[in-house]
């Protein structure tokens, strides 16, 4: 891969998750200073219907109509829009709510399609794309670093400087290297737009035994999402968000070596790996506090086993399903598998977060975290072990 081309991939995926770190990371704790606790975890589940709704969708179009970084472009323009608008709504948490779904739905596509336009450009994806990846970890890092040091988690300074991000991404996707439709396959099916084709295309039992496990882990990983900012900062920890950004300091370790887990476990035992570090991530969490206040120890270790959670979990996921899937399908397949992680997997999780969240509640600013914690880290050992028991595979080569 030219350098030239590797510089611009890497400026796309630092744009792609900047954007994505500056606001959503805080939502939880904004929404909670304006009065709309009740519906953190329902907001934090447009992630999920947005996932239903849109990816798949728009990997049909990528990879039969648009070039893939064209779709991009104008996504990342039409979420500039929506979050400028999210930023002038106040008093209404249906508004809010709408406004989040409707961003959610134009966002969610373009994780799918970033990473299509990357590993296209790759020769050797398993070497190629953490170095190229790991650029998205630093934009994350950076936003919040910003957002943190700031001290404007609960304002509306978080969206804003996302819209800003996602006009600049908007227009530097017209620049990335062109990723044309592969699949030419004639006429317009309705099963591609559902996944139907994907489904059928791909039989092989390690695959869909990875599948459902992706669906059941992200269960319990929607608890983390919707609200850790929260918890840090009711646990009276300052620049919760600065602080979080270790965890991405911590991906980007995990992302550089990932080459070298890969050829020294197999996928299987990365990916079991990634599902254990959320069950000692959620301990961790359980008993980092007391009733003196925070014990940072056990906080800051569930929150710098952030790399290992997702780089051996989401990543190498990514990995696992562009090297199992013809090049036909490949966009697709992708969006599949966000269909079902960010998608289905994230609105179950969320649903339940909130539940569970709401049930804990014993005032505005007191929580039962304990409880709370231990739910999805009984429900991340669960789901290891059945991967463990299930997935026999351990090494695939890459299709056309």
């Amino acid at each position: 891969m030219k350098a030239n081309i590797r510089i611009r991939l890497s400026v796309m995926m630092f744009a792609q998750y900047f954007i994505w770190g500056a606001w959503w990371v805080t939502l939880g704790a904004y929404l909670n200073a304006s009065g709309f606790d009740e519906i953190i975890g329902a907001t934090y589940a447009t992630q999920g219907y947005a996932a239903i709704l849109a990816p798949l969708f728009i990997g049909v179009i990528a990879d039969r109509y648009f070039s893939a970084e064209k779709v991009l472009g104008v996504l990342h323009l039409l979420g500039a829009a929506l979050l400028f608008w999210l930023s002038t709504i106040s008093g209404s948490g249906e508004l809010i709510f709408t406004a989040v779904l409707l961003y959610m739905i134009v966002y969610m596509p373009t994780l799918p399609l970033s990473s299509s336009v990357a590993l296209n450009a790759m020769i050797d994806t398993e070497k190629q794309f953490p170095a190229v990846r790991v650029l998205g970890t630093v934009g994350w890092i950076v936003a919040g670093l910003i957002v943190g040091f700031l001290q404007v988690e609960q304002t509306t300074l978080p969206i804003l400087l996302a819209a800003l991000a996602s006009v600049f991404a908007g227009l530097f996707a017209f620049a990335l290297p062109n990723t044309a439709p592969k699949d030419d396959s004639a006429g317009f099916n309705w099963k591609a737009i559902i996944g139907f084709d994907v489904l059928r295309e791909i039989r092989e039992r390690s695959f869909w035994v990875f599948i459902i496990c992706s669906l059941l882990i992200c269960i319990p990983l929607s608890f983390y999402y919707a609200y850790t900012n929260t918890f840090l900062i009711e646990q009276g920890v300052k620049h919760a968000a600065a602080i979080q950004t270790l965890g991405q300091v911590s991906e980007i370790l995990f992302m550089l070596i990932l080459p070298l887990v890969f050829a020294r476990l197999g996928i299987k035992y990365v990916l079991i790996i990634g599902m254990l570090a959320w069950a000692v991530r959620y301990v961790a969490f359980a008993f980092g506090f007391s009733s003196d206040g925070a014990v940072m120890p056990m906080l800051l270790l569930g929150i710098i086993l952030h790399g290992v959670c997702y780089d051996l979990f989401f990543v190498a996921g990514q990995i696992y399903v562009d090297k199992s899937t013809d090049a036909r399908i490949r966009s697709r397949a992708q969006s599949f598998l966000a269909l079902i992680t960010l998608g289905v997997g994230s609105v179950i999780g969320s649903n339940l977060a909130n539940w569970i969240y709401i049930s804990n509640t014993i005032s505005a600013s007191e929580h039962n975290w304990r409880v709370i914690w231990l739910v999805p880290a009984v429900l991340s050992v669960l789901v290891a072990g059945l991967f463990a028991l299930k997935f026999k595979k351990e090494e695939i080569a890459k299709k056309g």
